[in-house]
């Protein structure tokens, strides 16, 4: 039973993970390194379909690494938050919601830009080791 609370995890994380890459400000590879997680306490195949998808399964992996996000995907990240969430600010008509979405947005660009490492600053690190 436990197994299976795992995977429907993971498959509630992919099904997210797949409409972020459509809906802006729903990240995607979160949800893939979440459902990698999930899967890996309930079925090593599906653990391994996720690690191996051709565009997000090597973010996954190195994020698995403990690589952090390349450079230029943080980048990405950022400037498109920032886009969206300011035109959610300024589409948004209610004056209690907007902090609202400031705060969480901020929350969310910390964990991005300050937690999260960089993996060419992480390789870097590595190389001088």
């Amino acid at each position: 039973m436990v197994r299976f609370a795992w995977t429907v995890f993971g498959l509630i994380s992919v099904a997210l993970g797949t409409i972020g890459i459509i809906v802006p400000g729903l990240p995607t590879t979160v949800f893939f390194i979440i459902a990698a997680w999930a899967f890996s306490k309930s079925s090593p195949r599906l653990e391994a379909w996720v690690l191996n998808l051709p565009t997000i399964g090597p973010m996954v992996r190195d994020y698995r690494d403990g690589l952090g996000i390349p450079k230029r995907a943080k980048i990405l990240a950022v400037a498109m938050t920032l886009f969206f969430v300011g035109l959610s600010v300024w589409l948004v008509e209610g004056w209690v919601i907007r902090p609202v979405i400031l705060a969480t947005v901020a929350v969310g660009l910390t964990v991005v830009t300050v937690i999260v490492p960089t993996k060419e600053t992480v390789e870097a690190q590595r190389a001088t080791e």
